[in-house]
């Protein structure tokens, strides 16, 4: 990679990213799993076809449709769903739960044997409690979900209940080095083993077909049921493949205050993809979670797992210079200069801007002070333009203009991001991160409020004057250590990972489909890349690159989610 001259001014030279390190070549090659031979095609959910092929434009005629018709991309990027939590049995996928065998989806201990029966939740099921939901209370302290068979089940309550998606449950690992150790070469078989739940990680929710808003959003739209997290890990590293394709880079961080975040892997290849565990780590899964050390940094210095922004809003401010982290610390990630997708719009002049729910009430909370905001939930680590120089506090005019205050709640009466979306007044590319308890993590937030709160934006955006010429991503970050059986296709050293569910919404949407082209998060970047015709980032081309190099098809662009008149 090149200097660019924001690279030159900072001092800083980003690291040369891999072209294709091999990453699983300890764990072993994935087959696609019955991906590969139906990339492209889409059923249909009301009666089973597929729309007919003579609609499809490619090419030239798609590119050109795609800017006369697409002038407004909306992304709305919610929280750690894996697809099977949330959509195991839609109808019209391609490899529903209930279609699996136990040979899919049994789960092996840490020495590759098959576990006899799933490892209670370690620390219980909810996050908190006494909750109450619909009438029934859920007591932290209770014991539920005990002596389950080695096989996915659905999240139950104490009294056998299905579990309602109003119950905030705990948390669980979802880390950059254990998910490729859970994948396992594409045998998705050590969850348990490498999780820090227990047997909780096969849970998945019973009634969503019933309850879950975007169960109905899907029905009416499209819902792609190949679309896997850009990375592996967790919601750090996914935000920042969402906005560049790419890690982040600490130059020279074995020689640097950061030092002590660096992974101890198990060999001296840097692209190792297993984190080795402590002495003191138990054998088996049935004794305990696995323990480790730090990993936020690869020993070559790529940030993988979760670090603060170098910019106020962030963990510890500066009291000397307000606007900033305070400096010193390791777990500090330092400016980025390498191009996201904003650099890649803003060379085009197309405008864009990242909407973040209660960034301005955690500015205003804890302006004269350095402090962790409970509530709405801001996460610091979820807001990735914030470490990019270009849009840091030097440039206040840039930082304004792109890093926009989303307000709080569900309607335009306090959610900036939907005054503008009602007022016609959206950018060209727009991402929306909803508020921390509206975004349906585990841990913090339940999937009801974040259900409801997503589809409210839908109806809003659905009601704007820029609908008729807008396309809409709803999807997560990552799947929050939860289980899925659909093996990630292999890519490059950072991704892809688990699926996750992924719906679009548009005038120009194969209604009532589910689309099996293979996608990732990145794909989200390919298709404004095509949309607005931008310059190609430089972690999609490697990507594409590796595939293509073991004979795959590269990810898709979303274009096979949409349709348009010939």
């Amino acid at each position: 990679m090149t200097d660019t001259p924001d690279d030159k001014r900072a001092g800083v030279t980003p690291g040369p990213l891999p072209q294709d390190p091999g990453r699983r070549r300890f764990i072993g090659g994935a087959a696609l799993l019955g991906v590969g031979m139906t990339l492209g095609a889409c059923d249909d959910v009301r009666d089973g076809k597929a729309p007919p092929v003579d609609q499809a434009l490619s090419g030239a005629a798609l590119d050109q449709k795609l800017r006369e018709q697409v002038k407004t991309v909306v992304v709305i990027y919610a929280e750690n769903r894996s697809f099977n939590n949330l959509f195991a049995d839609f109808p019209g996928l391609e490899k529903p739960l209930s279609s699996l065998s136990p040979a899919e989806y049994r789960q092996r201990d840490r020495d590759g044997s098959e576990l006899p029966s799933l490892p209670a939740p370690w620390g219980g099921v909810l996050h908190v409690g006494p909750q109450t939901v619909d009438g029934v209370s859920y007591p932290t302290e209770q014991a539920y979900q005990q002596q389950l068979p080695n096989a996915p089940f659905a999240l139950k309550g104490p009294q056998g209940e299905d579990l309602p998606l109003g119950v905030v449950t705990r948390d669980l690992w979802h880390v950059f080095y254990q998910n490729q150790m859970q994948i396992n070469g594409g045998r998705n078989d050590g969850f348990v083993a490498w999780g820090d739940a227990g047997g909780l990680v096969m849970g998945h929710y019973a009634q969503t077909r019933y309850e879950l808003r975007l169960w109905d959003v899907a029905k009416e739209f499209v819902l792609c049921d190949n679309f896997f997290q850009g990375a592996f890990g967790g919601s750090f590293l996914n935000h920042q493949y969402l906005v560049a394709a790419r890690p982040p880079y600490y130059p020279d961080a074995i020689n640097s205050v950061a030092r002590s975040q660096i992974a101890a892997l198990q060999s001296d290849d840097p692209a190792d993809p297993r984190l080795k565990p402590l002495p003191t780590s138990p054998a088996s899964a049935m004794d305990g979670p696995p323990q480790f050390g730090p990993s936020a940094l690869t020993p070559d210095g790529y940030g993988v797992n979760t670090l603060a922004p170098p910019y106020w809003p962030t963990w510890i401010r500066d009291t000397e210079r307000p606007d900033y982290s305070k400096p010193g610390l390791p777990n500090v990630m330092v400016p980025q200069t390498h191009e996201h997708i904003g650099d890649k719009l803003t060379k085009k002049n197309v405008d864009w801007a990242w909407y973040a729910g209660a960034w301005q009430a955690t500015l205003e909370q804890f302006k004269d002070s350095g402090g962790i905001p409970k509530i709405p939930n801001f996460q610091y680590h979820h807001q990735p333009f914030n470490y990019f120089l270009q849009q840091g506090p030097q440039n206040p005019a840039e930082r304004n203009k792109r890093l926009r205050d989303a307000g709080l709640g569900d309607t335009p009466a306090t959610n900036r991001f939907l005054q503008d979306a009602q007022a016609g007044t959206l950018p060209a590319v727009s991402f929306y991160k909803p508020q921390g308890n509206l975004n349906m993590h585990a841990g913090y937030a339940d999937v009801a409020s974040g259900d409801r709160h997503i589809n409210s934006a839908l109806k809003v955006l659905r009601e704007s004057p820029q609908w008729q010429n807008m396309v809409v991503i709803v999807t997560v970050d990552e799947n929050g250590g939860w289980w899925d059986h659909v093996a990630p296709p292999l890519g490059d050293r950072w991704g892809p990972g688990s699926r996750i569910p992924a719906l679009v919404v548009s005038p120009f949407a194969r209604k009532g489909t589910v689309d099996h082209t293979l996608y990732d998060t990145g794909s989200i970047l390919r298709l404004i890349t095509r949309v607005f015709q931008l310059e190609t980032l430089e972690g999609l081309r490697l990507r594409d690159e590796a595939m293509i190099a073991r004979g795959s098809k590269p990810m898709g662009d979303l274009t096979n989610a949409l349709q348009f008149a010939g």
